[in-house]
């Protein structure tokens, strides 16, 4: 289908920012351990943020990231972040390593700290986590990877291709695929007061604010939420909550709502920057692809799309024939977040 949208460039206001605990009240996880898929103690429906590179595929479950909200870890040479703010339901994985981070000036000069060890900072910035590397303190914002202060100001950390989904479907989708273990310890996630506390992986810290309409740490605490959404975004469907795949190229940015996904079949075609994007909503999340030079149709089974003669899986972009779809670099993350980023228009609809 046709991409129907307003361009939108960088959304330019200042950050509203807050602290809200003690730095590193919420641990990272600096030295995650694996276990084989099938040896997960959780539910099968529990969401898991996939991470997969040189083949080497890794899922880090939802439950146990409200409690750490930061994974580092390391793909061979590529040193990784998986972050997850609970929030803004935004998971987006990053490259830690400096050289790949973006100047928002082409000719600023990229300070010489090779790679970023990345923790909780205790703030906020528009109810969204804020990181900070232990080598600079600098602070990032996770939703949106930019740098808000210290040395590393101005520049944006690289997005990683990643996935969203279920427990059930890393096992089922990667067969030699790798789970992380419960890192244990103590978090503040999992306290009634500013102190950590020990964690409990089987209590969900955000179970009510999920369920609620509300959004933001107002609203997660029961002291009032926001109230800042646009009509004309409920009237097209799209609610604070939504969830949505961000996609960004070329200083464009498009968000892809899993209810207009669904609404079109599961599939969706769209142009972001000067690259076409496939985005397919499946039972398990919302996924998106580097578009083929074919179109990719809806079948009756629910997850599973044809085109060029065979059939493709929404959730891995692979097909019955052999082929793969290149999985796209996207932040999954709830509607208000991506507007606080990017603004009202950076939203695809379809009208």
């Amino acid at each position: 289908m046709t991409d129907k949208r307003e361009r939108s460039g960088d959304h330019d206001r200042d950050h509203d920012v807050q602290q809200v605990l003690p730095p590193d009240a919420i641990p990272s996880v600096d030295n995650p351990t694996f276990g084989p898929a099938d040896e997960y103690d959780g539910d099968g429906s529990d969401d898991v943020i996939v991470v997969e590179i040189a083949g080497d595929a890794r899922a880090y479950p939802v439950r146990f990231l409200h409690y750490h909200e930061i994974v580092n870890d390391e793909f061979g040479s590529v040193p990784v972040a998986v972050t997850w703010c609970p929030l803004c339901g935004s998971a987006v994985v990053y490259d830690r390593r400096v050289a790949e981070a973006a100047p928002a000036d082409d000719d600023a000069d990229v300070p010489d700290h090779a790679v970023l060890e990345l923790g909780v900072s205790g703030k906020l910035a528009d109810d969204d986590l804020v990181m900070y590397d232990r080598e600079t303190g600098s602070e990032w914002k996770q939703s949106s990877g930019a740098c808000l202060s210290g040395v590393h100001e101005g520049m944006r950390l690289a997005v990683l291709p990643a996935a969203t989904t279920t427990a059930e479907a890393f096992a089922r989708d990667y067969d030699d695929g790798a789970m992380l273990r419960p890192p244990g310890g103590e978090s503040e996630a999992a306290s009634d007061s500013d102190e950590p506390a020990s964690i409990e992986y089987d209590a969900d810290p955000y179970e009510a604010y999920f369920e609620m309409p509300g959004y933001g740490l107002g609203a997660h605490r029961g002291t009032g939420g926001r109230d800042d959404w646009p009509q004309s975004l409920s009237t097209a469907g799209v609610e604070p909550k939504s969830i949505v795949a961000g996609l960004e190229r070329d200083e464009d940015a498009l968000g892809i709502p899993l209810e207009v996904a669904e609404a079109t079949g599961g599939v969706v075609r769209v142009t972001v920057g000067d690259d076409e994007a496939v985005v397919f909503a499946t039972a398990d999340g919302i996924h998106a692809f580097e578009a083929p030079s074919f179109e990719l149709e809806p079948t009756d089974e629910e997850g599973m799309f044809v085109g060029d003669g065979t059939t493709w899986h929404g959730g891995t972009g692979r097909a019955d024939d052999g082929r793969t779809l290149d999985r796209l670099p996207v932040r999954r993350l709830f509607a208000f977040a991506w507007r606080d980023d990017h603004g009202r228009d950076a939203f695809f609809l379809d009208e």
